[in-house]
């Protein structure tokens, strides 16, 4: 989900976010969901970290979020990401919250192609405060120089890699195949 409030401005076009932000019942949702940090990984099986824009500018900051992530994976339990959700691999390094590494290990996410999408290289570079933006668009790379086996298939098609119990989706239209394999992780 895109952030049409940030102070960046990446998104302030996104009438569909607006509406959601405008949508009293809607927002009721948002306000009632728990913070990542109270999650009690002893109840759940798995967790999956979305995408959208908002993880290019956002996800360095979620500090919480990356620790609740290595604790799934911790545990061995299924540590999935979806498209600019499997920048969460990239972001940690260095942090105590490391051990999720990519190194080593095959992976996919945010579809990169040598050039970078031109439509969107535009829109991100326009922003000041878009240091994280155009990190996303040299994702693939980011990856491989942190030793992961990154994989990827063509531009807009379902596409997603299982490790272990890491799994990861290439981009928004392979959000069924990412689950297909999340299913198949935990054994069902």
């Amino acid at each position: 989900m895109s952030d049409p409030n940030d102070a960046s401005g990446y998104s302030r076009t996104d009438l569909i976010s607006r509406g959601f932000i405008h949508t009293p019942e809607l927002m009721a949702l948002v306000q009632d969901t728990r913070k990542v940090a109270t999650i009690d990984v002893a109840r759940f099986d798995a967790i999956v970290v979305a995408g959208g824009q908002s993880p290019m500018f956002t996800f360095e900051r979620a500090t919480d979020l990356h620790g609740k992530f290595a604790a799934f994976f911790e545990a061995g339990k299924v540590a999935a990401a979806l498209c600019h959700g499997s920048a969460i691999l990239r972001l940690r390094q260095g942090t105590a919250a490391a051990s999720t590494s990519p190194k080593g290990r095959t992976v996919t996410g945010l579809r990169q192609r040598r050039g970078g999408l031109r439509g969107q290289r535009r829109l991100v570079l326009r922003h000041a405060a878009a240091r994280p933006a155009r990190d996303a668009l040299a994702h693939r790379d980011r990856l491989q120089a942190i030793g992961a086996n990154y994989v990827q298939a063509g531009l807009w098609r379902s596409f997603a890699v299982r490790d272990g119990n890491l799994v990861t989706g290439q981009q928004n239209f392979s959000g069924a195949e990412t689950a297909r394999l999340v299913i198949e992780a935990l054994g069902r």
